[in-house]
């Protein structure tokens, strides 16, 4: 064959080959890009390419990355087997799917836990050159846990020497083992303690919270623990989480712990409860006589924020309640997370205020729209049409008394109902779509919050949830909602004896995220 010939048949078969693989990549993408089409889907929060995910695991900045690890189960939409799933983002708003970090072991399941960058390779891991990220876990022994073994749960450790990309187990695994036969013996929060000079792990034991510490993060020792008497002990204790914050508007600084509770939240099912007080290296302390929520909503569970972050607490929680999660009506995935916040303190009248609002990097997806302002007579009401209502961020001020309609064609309703000059919320979901796949989906849930003048409400509403934000952040609730289609119109009822003033109302859609 004449060589020329020859090697135009082979430029033609490596074209082929090279628009082949463009097509079937492109083919992949838009399968890809379709499945995030589908019912229920949330457009501009992380939910899992496909199967289940519950809590977030291993929170962590480094090397210019954001680190999201979850609890997954990769083989069903339901609860299986624990791995670590994972996903990296350089914003917090757009994350990059990578491959499972953390499988299940001879050990047992991975559970829930925590991940710090050893800067210092005090484990001996890593190097001075490649310092190690340490992820501290829960292994769970299923077999241990059947038989009605009280120490089937233990503390196990993992490191990376490529920014998290690859993972490998700690050779002498359990670091922390269950010597006193403790159940629900889990969740370990690891972070550089300065006061002691050394790693302290937050971790529960049941219903309290134990601390311990550590030179080299392999070997620890028990320090102190909180809370048997004092917070919410309707379930077990989870997920905990200790930092200090500084107060805003002054230099005073405390310390803030964590606890996700399942159940025992005050509007059913699952929720996180937060102690403001004092820590000194070694035990946790506070004066606290009430229980106090970050999140009155009933979808804000499990959270924990970022180690790695220095001059911001930033926080994300799974948008789900153990009490229906099983359940709710998706196909090929299942359950989300809630958009990142930034936490902040703030001292009320002697009374300490944790607050959360959504991260800055959230206004780079929200195209503004304008603002308008009205006036709603007394038992009157003035509605508003807009196509964008679930996929966007509503925000306006308000005083008095009023009722907040979300609807659409299918007259499925998401009321919720601002009683002034009392600070009493309602959210009412009994008739906002599908709501019959659980006996346990909350149709109603309630909060007070702090009046102001005219208080101001920001919701984030996407498909299948929303956000809602006073005030700032000072009051948060957080719900799923399955409306079938689309909400359209919003309507504002005066229910008050006075003029209902509606100012500087803006209804802004929100961006995807996914393609």
């Amino acid at each position: 064959m004449n060589r020329s010939v020859l090697v135009l048949l082979l430029v033609a078969v490596v074209l082929s080959s090279c628009q082949q693989k463009k097509q079937a990549q492109s083919s992949e993408s838009k399968e890809n890009l379709a499945s995030y089409q589908e019912a229920f889907r949330p457009q501009y929060h992380f939910t899992p390419e496909s199967n289940w995910m519950n809590d977030p695991n291993g929170l962590v900045y480094e090397n210019g990355t954001y680190h999201l690890f979850y609890q997954y189960y990769p083989e069903d939409i339901v609860w299986g087997p624990m791995h670590w799933g994972h996903a990296v983002s350089k914003d917090l708003i757009s994350w990059e799917h990578l491959p499972i970090a953390l499988f299940p072991d001879e050990l047992g399941y991975i559970f829930s836990g925590s991940a710090v960058l050893d800067q210092e390779n005090s484990s001996g891991l890593g190097s001075e050159e490649h310092p190690p990220l340490i992820a501290v876990y829960t292994y769970h022994d299923p077999k241990g846990a059947e038989e009605g073994a009280a120490d089937f749960q233990y503390q196990g450790l993992a490191y990376s020497l490529d920014h998290g990309l690859s993972w490998k187990k700690y050779h002498q695994n359990p670091i922390i083992p269950n010597t006193n036969a403790l159940k629900d013996f889990r969740d370990p929060k690891v972070f550089w303690n300065t006061q002691l000079q050394a790693w302290t792990i937050a971790l529960v034991a049941g219903d309290h919270l134990q601390l311990w510490k550590s030179n080299n993060l392999l070997d620890w020792e028990f320090l102190s623990e909180f809370g048997r008497d004092q917070g919410a002990h309707g379930g077990v204790w989870e997920c905990p989480d200790i930092f200090e914050m500084e107060i805003e508007g002054s230099q005073q600084k405390k310390w803030v712990v964590l606890i996700s509770i399942n159940p025992g939240a005050p509007n059913g099912g699952s929720g996180t409860q937060y102690f403001v007080g004092d820590f000194d290296g070694t035990t946790f302390t506070t004066d606290q006589k009430t229980t106090k929520w970050i999140d009155l909503g009933t979808d804000n569970y499990a959270g924990v924020t970022y180690n790695g972050t220095e001059g911001q607490r930033l926080f994300i929680g799974w948008m789900s309640n153990w009490s229906y999660a099983l359940k709710t009506p998706t196909k090929k995935w299942r359950s989300a997370m809630t958009l990142p916040r930034v936490l902040s303190l703030t001292s009320v009248n002697g009374d300490y205020v944790l607050s959360s609002y959504p991260v800055e990097a959230v206004q780079s997806i929200v195209d503004q729209q304008g603002e308008r302002s009205f006036e709603v007579p007394t038992k009157a009401s003035k509605t508003i049409s807009d196509h964008s209502l679930s996929q966007s961020k509503i925000a306006f001020k308000a005083n008095n008394s009023f009722d907040l309609k979300f609807q659409n064609k299918k007259g499925e309703v998401l009321l919720i109902s601002v009683s002034n000059p009392t600070a009493r919320i309602e959210i009412n979901r009994s008739n906002s779509g599908v709501v019959d796949f659980s006996e346990q989906f909350f149709s109603v849930m309630e909060a007070d919050f702090m009046n102001q003048t005219q208080n101001e409400f920001e919701l984030f509403i996407d498909k299948s949830s929303l956000e809602l934000f006073i005030n700032k952040g000072a009051r948060v609730m957080t719900l799923r909602v399955f409306n079938t289609e689309d909400f359209e119109s919003l309507e504002f009822e005066n229910t008050s004896d006075s003029v209902l003033e509606v100012n500087a109302l803006s209804i802004s859609p929100i961006q995807g995220i996914w393609n």
